[in-house]
């Protein structure tokens, strides 16, 4: 029997991955997240990813009759050549924002799950361009002040109806709260893993978008595509 492992502490990830399997554990493995010199946005939140993973496996101890299965992500928000991570204080939100307004970035995503018994890993990458509106100053002072970008990659949550950030994104918005659901539905199918099959309307009706790419990833199950 399976059972499954989070490793991470994300409300947002707990929340989503619940849109594919009822029960998991959760653990927080401690890594370092630096850029290595000459690595790429996409390569390193790869890495980063399946680091997590080898790490929350080496924290839990299989019970009899169980094999430990174990999901990881990393999400980052890259603007041009620069990888934006957590704000470290209100500045520095407040400057992120501000270089962000009114232009296109890309959110991108590494997926790693990693099957303890056959000492097996499969990975994914996804990528969203996000095109942010033309918000004011005062805006990004009152965003900035509810509190909400300082836990955030980009200083930013797209789901954040008040602020709305981006009203016109038309790609995986799951993607870019943090855990791409359907890209992980494919991942559990190719190491033949179980988990629910209306994944993409749960995704939907938890988040309260109607997807318009939810379809073509799906089709990559069983060989569709």
């Amino acid at each position: 029997m399976n059972e499954f492992i989070l490793a991470s502490r994300s409300p947002r990830r707990k929340s989503l991955l619940r849109n594919l399997i009822d029960s998991f554990l959760i653990v927080n493995p401690d890594i370092r997240e630096d850029l290595e010199k000459g690595e790429s946005p996409e390569s390193f939140v790869l890495r980063i990813a399946e680091q997590k993973a080898k790490a929350a496996g080496g924290m839990v101890q299989p019970s009899t009759g169980s094999n430990f299965v174990i999901i990881a992500a990393d999400t980052i928000v890259v603007d041009g050549d620069r990888i934006l991570g957590k704000p470290a204080d209100d500045d520095q939100a407040a400057r992120m924002l501000a270089a962000l307004r009114g232009r296109r970035h890309t959110v991108t995503s590494g997926l790693a799950v990693y099957d303890l018994s056959r000492e097996r890993m499969k990975t994914r990458m996804v990528s969203s361009e996000v095109a942010m509106r033309e918000y004011t100053d005062k805006e990004i002072s009152d965003y900035v002040a509810s509190g909400d970008p300082l836990d955030k990659a980009g200083a930013y949550a797209i789901q954040n109806h008040d602020f709305d950030p981006a009203p016109g994104f038309r790609d995986c918005y799951a993607n870019v709260m943090g855990l791409p659901i359907c890209h992980l539905a494919v991942l559990f199918s190719k190491m033949g893993l179980k988990g629910k099959e209306d994944v993409a309307e749960r995704c939907q009706d938890s988040i309260g978008y109607q997807c318009p790419v939810f379809t073509g990833i799906l089709t990559e199950i069983n060989g569709k595509g």
